[in-house]
């Protein structure tokens, strides 16, 4: 069923909810005034597999997500991140208006189910004031909930290849006063390769009400519990013999993380006047984490707790209505992790054992924001914005495993830091605009990576910054019916953080240099309607870096003039949504990704490899109050054997050869059946 509306859109107005293309006029963005995101939402989603958003958020031209395992995940947005060796981090992740990026700075894609959200929208860089103005940028995550008045029940079922299970049974209810999302899902899969297996539930609470006409309370609650193996990378010779095997020693001990998250976020917004208003929210998150490793048995404990508020207003300014935001931005965290030893090899081949415990500690993490912006419209074709955000971050660390001096409890305060931002729009015509921005950005060193080899906090390890310079268009053409975003960038970026493995599991950090990230980016979309019956949606994403060390010496060794880690020079993702008699879709896409410098050195890279994915379905109003969808996709049509995630700078210890490669899955199916019911 197509949900259509013109814009702007009429909430109230929409009874059709069962979606499944959800147009751009629905789309809601959360960055303020003329700041330009990415927003991806359903009409993307189909193009792939429920399974997971991955896919969906490579189509994005500038970022790109490294998916070792459906539990491994780093996503890199303009390069930043890229050199990361596991997790994401260097950007800002929201679910709703609430933070979801722990104290540390890391994010988990993972702890959220693709089938609970309407959209996401990607800020690249340094611009959004108001969402923090780390390197990378930011991610929100929307939440469904009913559009329009209604009540509707849906059930989703895919099963597939691998032993895969999936289903996700759904719930909405809006009656212009009370509206009401819940969401359950359950996934199940053997994985691909040898110790892959994943299990995983998850719940979604989300839910308003408008109790008068300037008042709304919300309540968000969202659990994610699973239970996942880990097969590990591979060396290159084991990746050549057979992709499907996973690491020996992960193997050996049946290597595996268990999670249970748990977000609960109450916001309150209020209407002040006609032109003022506040949005104001409390959050509470739970993570219980255990990963059992060849060389260790992790217990995690993450306990985060905060608040965040935003003023908005208008007023006007030479004729025009001018827009102004405030606020500010509190997280705290409680980190707890213990280590044991991992007796599996002497555990008669039934995996992993806990043996003594040989590490106790605990991290008081705090980070606050602040942040202003003014939008002042100077004619009605040109105007800027104007963003301020300053930061605080501070660390302490708690050793509560060695006493006396061999205690190296200690803290971290970092200064706070002024980053401010300018972003300048200018519309030529109704069809066509032109945007750019200069803006400054930041990213804190994790606390392992402030620690030396020695465990000892190192106070002159420091943040690095960078400015962003970006210039952009957007244009639309043959009765709007094509569609193009290009934007080039230039970031310079120095006291570049680098993570030194001193252990299988150790890392620590340094600031090694400078960096540079070039960048052209380009999205294009056509809609052909070649009949009443016929349409056809082809698409083109494409991306070219120029990402090098400017100035970087290592270890004595000098790779300035290198390209950076990490970061392929080119990415592209192309292709056609078709529509045929109102009822089937054929959506075809495939991803590029070009060679990937794996050393500093430059001297070993990752094979390039294209990837094709097909979905095609059939959707049918059986009644007036029944909709049943049935869909078939393909992921690797061509089973192309490749790497979908790749470490760096990695070293091999006891002797085995390094290992850089995660596989990707082989040719897989799978098939889907959607019933829904609205009153």
């Amino acid at each position: 069923m197509v949900v259509r509306a013109q814009d702007p859109v009429d909430n109230d107005s929409i009874t059709q909810l069962d979606e499944v293309i959800l147009l751009d006029a629905l789309k809601k963005k959360n960055a303020v005034g003329i700041v330009p995101s990415e927003v991806i939402s359903a009409k993307i989603f189909q193009n792939y597999s429920p399974v997971s958003m991955v896919n969906a958020m490579n189509q994005i031209p500038g970022v790109y997500v490294f998916s070792g395992a459906l539990n491994t995940n780093r996503i890199t947005i303009r390069g930043i991140g890229a050199r990361t060796l596991f997790g994401t981090d260097k950007l800002r992740m929201y679910y709703a208006d609430i933070p979801v990026t722990d104290g540390s700075g890391f994010s988990t894609i993972e702890a959220f189910d693709l089938e609970n959200l309407s959209q996401i929208e990607v800020i690249k860089g340094p611009k959004g004031t108001t969402f923090g103005t780390n390197l990378g940028g930011a991610i929100v995550l929307n939440p469904k909930e009913a559009l329009g008045r209604s009540t509707n029940f849906s059930n989703n079922f895919t099963v597939g290849s691998f032993g895969l299970l999936k289903n996700s049974l759904s719930f909405n209810h809006n009656d212009g006063k009370l509206r009401v999302g819940l969401q359950y899902g359950h996934l199940k899969t053997d994985g691909y390769r040898e110790n892959s297996n994943f299990e995983r539930d998850g719940i979604l609470l989300n839910t308003s009400y408008r109790y008068n006409a300037k008042n709304r309370i919300s309540l968000l609650v969202n659990h994610i519990g699973y239970t996942a193996q880990i097969p590990s990378s591979l060396g290159a010779t084991a990746f050549a013999e057979d992709p499907r095997q996973a690491t020996f020693t992960w193997r050996a001990s049946q290597g595996f993380e268990t999670n249970d998250y748990t977000l609960v976020g109450l916001n309150h917004s209020y209407r002040l006047t006609e032109n003022f208003e506040n949005s104001t929210s409390v959050f509470y998150s739970y993570l219980d984490k255990d990963e059992a490793r060849p060389f260790g048995i992790l217990d995690e404990i993450t306990q985060g707790f905060g608040f965040r508020t935003r003023f908005s207003g208008d007023f006007h300014f030479i004729g025009n209505k001018a827009n102004y935001t405030f606020g500010g931005e509190l997280y705290k965290d409680e980190y707890d992790w213990d280590e044991f030893e991992n007796l599996y090899e002497e555990n008669n081949g039934n995996g992993s054992l806990k043996g003594a415990q040989f590490a106790r500690n605990k991290e008081f993490r705090s980070q606050w924001n602040a942040f202003t912006t003014l939008l002042l419209p100077f004619t009605q074709k040109f105007s800027a914005l104007f963003g301020l955000n300053i930061n605080k971050t501070d660390y302490d660390y708690r050793d509560r495993f060695n006493t006396g001096t061999a205690n190296k409890s200690a803290d971290r305060n970092f200064k706070a830091i002024a980053l401010p931002s300018l972003n300048l729009d200018y519309t030529i015509s109704e069809n066509h605009r032109v945007y750019a921005n200069i803006s400054r950005g930041f990213s804190n060193p994790t606390l392992e990576e402030t620690l030396t080899p020695e465990g000892v906090v190192n106070p002159d390890i420091a943040q690095e910054t960078g400015m962003n310079y970006e210039l952009g268009t957007t244009l639309f053409l043959d009765n709007r019916r094509f569609h193009l975003n290009l934007a080039v960038y230039q970031m310079n970026i120095k006291n570049l953080l680098v993570g030194e493995r001193v252990t299988e599991d150790r890392l620590v950090g340094k600031n090694a240099g400078k960096t540079r990230h070039r960048g052209l980016e380009i999205a294009m979309s056509y809609n052909w309607k070649i009949s009443s019956k016929v349409q056809l949606s082809p698409f083109v994403n494409f991306t070219l870096t120029d990402h090098s060390f400017v100035d970087f010496i290592d270890d004595g060794e000098d790779f300035s003039g290198n390209p950076l880690t990490g970061v392929p020079e080119q990415r592209r993702t192309a292709g056609i949504q078709s529509r045929f008699f109102d009822n089937f879709y054929w959506n075809i896409s495939h991803q590029h990704v070009s060679e990937i410098p794996l050393t500093n050195a430059s001297d070993l890279y990752s094979d390039p490899f294209t990837v094709f994915n097909s979905r095609m379905g059939y959707l049918k109003n059986l009644s007036e109050h029944f909709t049943l969808g049935i869909d078939f996709g393909i992921n690797n049509l061509f089973d192309k054997v490749y790497a979908q995630s790749v470490l760096i700078n990695t070293q091999g210890f006891g002797g085995s050869e390094p290992r850089y490669f995660y596989p990707g899955d082989a040719r897989n199916y799978y098939g889907s059946l959607r019933l829904g019911y609205r009153l």
